[in-house]
């Protein structure tokens, strides 16, 4: 909490270090002072339980993500992999380097990055008139 990162672990059990903002930061603080002694019990070494006190599964998560989205967005489908393309479409939309999104997402390849995330036509094109000499 101290650096501001987190350790995640990923497909194939690869990890990696991702920035979390002051607001995440505060939150996982609290958590781990007032919520979580209350649902770890003798677990020791996961961080996130579900409401029968077990760990957090992908399952749960999956589930998780469905039931806010179906309130909030009825009809429309929202699964984790939709938050995680929204999230790179966004900060590729905001201006941020494929590096460093291809970081964040822990893809080996830039190639991977570029066919997970589309870059919409507004912003190629306000791109191609700043840098062209001739637009």
């Amino acid at each position: 909490l101290d650096r501001g990162r987190v350790l995640v672990r990923g497909k194939g059990d690869k990890e990696r270090e991702v920035p979390m903002s002051d607001h995440a930061i505060d939150a996982l603080e609290a958590y781990l002072s007032a919520g979580r002694p209350t649902m770890a019990g003798e677990d020791r070494t996961s961080m996130f339980f579900n409401r029968r006190g077990k760990p957090f599964s992908g399952r749960d998560i999956r589930a998780m993500v469905e039931q806010y989205a179906g309130r909030l967005l009825p009809g429309r489908r929202v699964t984790p992999h939709t938050l995680r393309h929204s999230f790179a479409t966004h900060l590729l939309e905001g201006g941020a380097d494929i590096r460093a999104v291809q970081e964040l997402l822990g893809h080996a390849s830039v190639a991977t990055t570029q066919r997970y995330t589309h870059v919409s036509r507004t912003r190629l094109f306000q791109a191609y008139e700043q840098s062209h000499p001739r637009a």
